[in-house]
């Protein structure tokens, strides 16, 4: 492997889950530190980057955030191939996001087509459990521990976007996941700052 400090390794990720349950909100609090009240709904799809060392690597992920709303989901094999971890999020509040969940991890699996499915590496997310100081709450720990169990002992993380509560951890095991599987496709490249930052100031990409 070519030890130039100067490359750097791209690792994909793709979030999914139904519409408002906070995905858009995740990414810009842990890329910008930013919240918004407003919601907004992502359409078709949108990505960020953010950069990071893991021990002796110079990593960049590439955030997708893809729009929950079922007459997207057609797009989904475009921008689902070649990515390194899968990150699925439903809202605590909300007993219908997480029920989706295995429409969104079964989906992802088709479409994606990944070389080895069954060790495809996903992390479920459930965000926004500040609301209500968490009296409004449907889903438990428990019970999203015991699906997440049932998928492989897929990896679970509790979050408020809203108060930047446990994104920075969750984004961490993201990104250790993805680096940690063996991909034939690992792409290295030279000058992703620049590129990034166009990307950035334009918001994402036009699609």
């Amino acid at each position: 492997m070519d030890s130039n400090p100067n490359r750097r390794l791209l690792l994909k990720v793709i979030v999914l889950g139904d519409s408002g349950v906070g995905k858009t909100s995740l990414m810009n609090q842990y890329v910008y530190k930013k919240f918004s009240k407003q919601y907004k709904a992502t359409i078709g799809a949108d990505f960020v980057t953010k950069e990071l060392q893991l021990d002796d690597k110079l990593v960049t992920l590439q955030i997708w955030d893809t729009a929950g709303q079922e007459r997207f989901q057609s797009l989904g094999a475009a921008f689902y191939r070649g990515a390194d971890c899968c990150v699925l999020v439903y809202d605590v509040n909300v007993l219908k996001s997480f029920e989706t969940l295995n429409n969104w991890h079964d989906d992802f699996l088709k479409q994606a087509d990944p070389i080895d499915p069954d060790a495809f590496p996903f992390i479920l997310i459930g965000n926004k459990i500040d609301i209500d100081g968490g009296s409004s709450r449907v889903v438990s720990e428990k019970k999203a521990r015991e699906w997440c169990n049932s998928k492989r002992e897929m990896p679970y993380f509790e979050t408020s976007a809203k108060e930047n509560y446990n994104v920075d951890d969750a984004f961490l095991c993201v990104a250790k996941t993805a680096l940690s599987t063996d991909h034939q496709h690992d792409i290295y490249f030279q000058g992703i700052s620049e590129t990034v930052s166009e990307v950035e100031q334009r918001g994402g990409c036009a699609c």
